[in-house]
């Protein structure tokens, strides 16, 4: 289904879709056309494409592409997929319980989570948060383990 959604592979592309998307929450997921999470991920999002295009964009960036590594690093990409929000050139963050609030990790249970998500961070934005809580129960959040080097 990665083929239905935009892919970015430059990190050109990816500043100005982030510049330029106005209004919108943006959604940046980062992984792997080949990897079977991330394409049961771009399925749901393909599929929740349309009932959130008024309020929201979604794109795909390859964390395979040389030129998306500074992305990767900045982000701390090292599982995927990784969802990256931002709205009006500013990145979102939300409170799921995790240590991490930059971003989403893992595949959505189904269609409507993610809507509810991206509900809900747009929400947030508009009254001009930087940080939401999720609206997902806690059995239907990924669970990871988050190992932080050289502590």
């Amino acid at each position: 289904m990665s083929y239905l959604l935009r892919t970015l592979t430059k990190k050109e592309d990816v500043d100005s879709i982030i510049r330029d998307t106005i209004d919108k929450l943006l959604v940046l997921r980062f992984g792997r056309s080949s990897d079977s999470v991330c394409l049961q991920l771009d399925d749901i999002l393909s599929k929740s494409e349309q009932d959130v295009s008024k309020f929201a964009s979604i794109a795909l960036v390859d964390v395979d592409s040389e030129e998306i590594q500074v992305y990767v690093k900045y982000f701390d990409i090292t599982l995927i997929p990784s969802t990256v929000f931002f709205f009006n050139a500013h990145h979102m963050k939300m409170d799921s319980g995790s240590a991490d609030h930059t971003k989403w990790v893992g595949a959505f249970h189904r269609k409507q989570d993610f809507i509810d998500v991206v509900e809900e961070i747009f929400r947030g934005a508009m009254k001009g948060k930087l940080i939401v809580n999720c609206p997902l129960p806690p059995e239907r959040i990924p669970k990871f383990q988050l190992l932080y080097k050289g502590v």
